[in-house]
C-alpha cells in the first residue's frame, strides 16, 4: 500500500525558497561586434566573475562597452553609456568607454618640446590637441590575449604606436590589462608602455558612469567625493594656467560626499569656462595606489570607488552630451546623463615643468594602475 504524504503549504514554500541557485561560472565569452568600413572584423569580449559581475570590452579602441553590477535588491544593471555595436563607436565623438592615448586630455595649441626639440600635434579641439589626436588610441585595433585563473578573468590588449603617429615622437609599445576579480566586484586597468625615443605618455579610460543604470535621467542627484584640496584652474580654452587653486569655498569642494548638481550652476568663472565640471583635481600624490574618487547612488545603493597611481583625476559632468547619439537599448545620451572620472597626468603637463612630468625615455617603463571598486551601501 503506497503512503502519500502531504506537506503543509508553508513548509513547501520554505523548501522551495531554500533551493540553491546554480553557482556563477567565471570566464570569458567572445562574439562579433561588427565590421569597420574597411571590412575589419571587431570582437567583443565579455568577462564574468564568480559573483556574476560582467564587463564587456571591444578590441576597437580598447573600449569598455558595458559594466553590469547589482543594485541593493540584487538586480543587475549596466552603469556605463555605450552602443550595441561597433558602428555606434565609429560614429561617436565623445570617446565612449575608450582607451585614451597617447596623451589623455588637452595639450595647449598642440605643441610641446622635449630636450629643446619642438613637436606639433593635431589641434582636434581647437585651438588645442585632445585625447591623442584625430585618430588616437580610441580608434585603433588592439591585439588581444585572454587571461584567466582562479583569482581573475581578463584581457591583455597590445598596440604599437609608430614614431610620428599623430605627431608624437618615438615608437611606443603599449600593453593594457583589463582584469575582473573573482573575489570582489573590482575592475583593474593596468597600463605599461616603453619607447625608443623620448616622448610623452598619459593614458586613461573614458567611460561615462550613471550608477542608477539609467533609472535616473541625470547624475545630478548622485553623490561625489574627491579627496583633493585643489584643482588646476584653466583658461577659456580649458588649458591649465599652471597654478593650483584651492577648492575651499568653491563649487569644486568635493572633499565630502556632495550632490553633483548642488553647485553645478554656480556663477563661478571656472564653471563658466567648463560649462559645468570639466576639470582636473590635484590628488595627494606619491606614486602609490590611492583613493581618487567615490560616487554613491543612494536610490540603487550602488557605490563606485576609483583608485589610481596617477597625480590627477579629471571630473567631467557630461556637459556636451546633447541627445545626438542613441545608445544601448535605445537610450538617448542626453545632457548630463552620465559623468566621467579619468585618472591621469595633469592636462598640458608637457608645457608645465611645475607639474609631474609625463616624459618617458628609452629604458624607462610607464606603469599605471587604476582600480574601479563596485559595492553597495551598508
Amino acid at each position: 500500500m503506497k503512503i502519500i504524504r502531504f506537506f503543509p503549504l508553508a513548509l513547501l514554500v520554505f523548501l522551495m525558497g531554500c533551493k540553491q541557485q546554480a553557482p556563477v561560472t567565471s570566464g570569458i565569452q567572445q562574439k562579433s561586434f561588427g565590421k569597420l568600413a574597411d571590412g575589419t572584423e571587431t570582437t567583443l569580449y565579455t568577462l564574468t566573475n564568480a559573483l556574476g559581475m560582467t564587463v564587456s570590452i571591444t578590441n576597437y579602441g580598447g573600449r569598455i562597452t558595458s559594466i553590469m553590477v547589482p543594485d541593493k535588491n540584487g538586480s543587475m544593471g549596466d552603469v556605463i553609456l555605450g552602443f550595441d555595436s561597433v558602428a555606434g563607436y565609429v560614429a561617436d565623438n565623445t570617446f565612449q568607454g575608450s582607451l585614451v592615448g597617447r596623451y589623455a586630455n588637452r595639450i595647449g595649441k598642440g605643441q610641446f618640446s622635449i630636450d629643446g626639440k619642438a613637436y606639433t600635434l593635431a589641434c582636434n579641439n581647437a585651438p588645442n590637441h585632445l585625447h591623442g589626436g584625430i585618430v588616437g588610441f580610441d580608434r585603433k585595433m588592439w591585439g588581444v590575449k585572454e587571461i584567466s585563473d582562479s583569482a581573475q578573468v581578463g584581457v591583455e590588449l597590445s598596440y604599437t604606436s609608430v614614431s610620428g603617429e599623430e605627431g608624437y615622437p618615438g615608437n611606443l609599445s603599449v600593453k593594457v590589462i583589463y582584469s575582473l576579480s573573482n573575489g570582489s566586484n573590482d575592475l583593474k586597468i593596468e597600463y605599461w608602455a616603453e619607447t625608443d625615443t623620448p616622448t610623452i605618455v598619459n593614458l586613461t579610460n573614458h567611460a561615462y558612469y550613471n550608477l542608477s543604470a539609467g533609472a535616473q535621467p541625470t547624475i545630478l542627484d548622485q553623490y561625489l567625493m574627491i579627496p583633493a584640496d585643489s584643482i588646476t584652474p584653466v583658461d577659456s580654452t580649458l588649458i591649465p594656467t599652471g597654478t593650483l587653486a584651492g577648492v575651499e569655498g568653491t563649487p569644486f569642494d568635493f572633499r565630502k560626499l556632495t550632490k553633483v548638481g548642488l553647485r553645478i550652476g554656480a556663477s563661478d568663472q571656472q564653471m563658466l569656462y567648463g560649462q559645468g565640471y570639466d576639470h582636473n583635481f590635484a590628488l595627494h600624490y606619491n606614486g602609490s595606489l590611492a583613493l581618487a574618487a567615490e560616487v554613491v547612488d543612494s536610490i540603487s545603493g550602488r557605490v563606485l570607488q576609483v583608485q589610481t597611481t596617477k597625480p590627477g583625476i579629471q571630473f567631467y559632468s557630461g556637459n556636451f552630451l546633447d541627445g545626438t547619439f542613441t545608445g544601448k537599448e535605445g537610450k538617448v545620451h542626453t545632457y548630463r546623463c552620465a559623468l566621467c572620472l579619468e585618472p591621469q597626468h595633469f592636462p598640458d603637463s608637457p608645457n608645465k615643468p611645475q607639474f609631474v612630468s609625463p616624459v618617458l625615455r628609452p629604458g624607462e617603463k610607464y606603469h599605471q594602475i587604476d582600480l574601479y571598486k563596485f559595492s553597495l551601501l551598508p
